[in-house]
């Protein structure tokens, strides 16, 4: 049965409320989700929170139940409490009716299957939690093999970042990993580096693309350094027709990762 937390002092509720922080998510290796929908889409990709709290007024709700009941059946602690304590939370003046915490699940590079998907999304020094979170709703979308952020990314667990997802980051596996260690990764097996790039004349329509395609775009601000575009087998660009110079890190690697999803299917 779940039990009932109202009060602001209780230590569990401080205690998850750190979470929006990154230092207490790396000491707990814990963190937070909000929202019916993600964490639906969570309990049907098989992760459950440890703890998960909803409100009182949604308790009959069908999928606050699923999730009440798959959460004990698992071993974790469901606790009903109010929209106050939600929002406390989540830090949303209109929190959603449930808010999850979950352990942090990024993978390595040796635990990655390169020959499960035909392309694999990569980003370097990604900063904005919400480029992050719309490229795993793209890694989504086209059934990435997953996302491997390189250096010093923005880090996925952030509550920005979960949010943004709307979901893809229980369902697209997340690796970290340096360049020194990305490099030799990839090529010890097959794979083609292919780098979204201003400093290029090829179309990113004309080249052919070998699956498995590693899709790599840079930092938003700075692009890609050079000594990665060195080490990249393919440099293209998406045209630019207007007076912007560039498209937006997450629009740019979502019209790549078609493009390259219609040319490995034989488009």
């Amino acid at each position: 049965m779940p039990r009932e937390i109202t009060a602001f002092s209780n230590p569990l509720i401080k205690r998850v409320r750190n979470l929006r922080d990154k230092k207490h998510r790396r000491e707990e290796g814990l963190f937070l989700a909000e929202g019916l929908r993600i964490l639906t889409e969570a309990r049907e990709a098989g992760r459950l929170p440890q703890f998960l709290f909803f409100a009182r007024d949604m308790a009959n709700h069908p999928l606050v139940r699923a999730l009440v009941e798959a959460t004990e059946a698992a071993g974790g602690e469901a606790i009903e409490t109010n929209a106050d304590i939600l929002s406390k939370l989540s830090g949303k003046d209109n929190p959603g009716a449930v808010v999850g915490v979950y352990p942090e699940f990024a993978l390595t590079l040796d635990q990655l299957d390169r020959s499960r998907a035909p392309i694999w999304l990569v980003a370097e020094r990604l900063r904005d939690p919400g480029n992050l979170g719309t490229i795993l709703r793209t890694g989504d979308a086209v059934g990435a093999g997953g996302l491997i952020l390189l250096d010093d990314c923005v880090d996925p667990f952030s509550v920005e970042a979960v949010r943004a997802s709307m979901g893809a980051l229980f369902t697209v596996p997340v690796a970290k990993a340096s360049w020194d260690a990305f490099v030799p990764w990839l090529r010890s097996g097959p794979g083609q580096l292919v780098g979204l790039s201003l400093d290029t004349e090829h179309d990113y329509k004309a080249p052919a693309y070998a699956a498995p395609v590693f899709l790599l775009t840079g930092n938003e601000a700075q692009g890609m350094p050079d000594f990665m575009a060195a080490e990249c087998d393919l440099l293209v660009k998406i045209p630019m027709l207007g007076k912007a110079d560039s498209l937006n890190a997450a629009v740019a690697t979502a019209v790549m990762a078609y493009e390259v999803l219609d040319r490995v299917r034989g488009g």
